[in-house]
């Protein structure tokens, strides 16, 4: 819950500032000389970029955690059997224990969206973000029938 108090928060003060960037790209543009406008339109960019940045993010969490909800009410979520250090990070050799099973069954079973899942879990856990993302978008695509978009 806390992460999503937070997301939400760093979202609303992103729309926050979108607005008022753009509120500046419309200034520079009223102002009416070649220069300030082609500035304004330039500045007016930049809150686009960001709003189409944080959909898609917004929609890839979102989409994720009803793949968790999902999977945790078919009793299918991942156990975490992860060891930990004193200070509580996870142990590295024992996320990469956990990964090369998770692999193993991805590679089993390439189509199916559960165990894309599981290894994008597996991939977080050992710390490598980007292709957890991957991971996970794949068991996303995979989830909504879109095959051809998860290869």
């Amino acid at each position: 819950m806390r992460a999503k108090l937070t997301y939400a928060l760093t979202a609303a003060v992103l729309v926050v500032y979108f607005v008022l960037v753009g509120s500046r790209g419309v200034l520079l543009i009223e102002i009416g000389t070649p220069l300030t406008v082609t500035f304004g339109v330039a500045v007016l960019i930049l809150p686009v970029i960001g709003l189409w940045f944080l959909w898609k993010n917004t929609q890839f969490a979102r989409k994720a955690g009803q793949l968790a909800a999902e999977l945790d009410a078919e009793g299918g979520l991942p156990v975490d059997e992860l060891r930990r250090t004193p200070s509580g990070r996870i142990d590295r050799d024992s996320a990469d224990e956990v990964f090369a099973r998770r692999k193993a069954e991805t590679e089993d079973a390439p189509d199916d969206w559960r165990a894309w899942f599981r290894l994008a879990v597996a991939y977080h856990d050992a710390r490598d973000t980007p292709r957890a993302r991957k991971a996970m978008q794949r068991a996303i695509a995979l989830h909504d029938g879109k095959q051809s978009e998860a290869a």
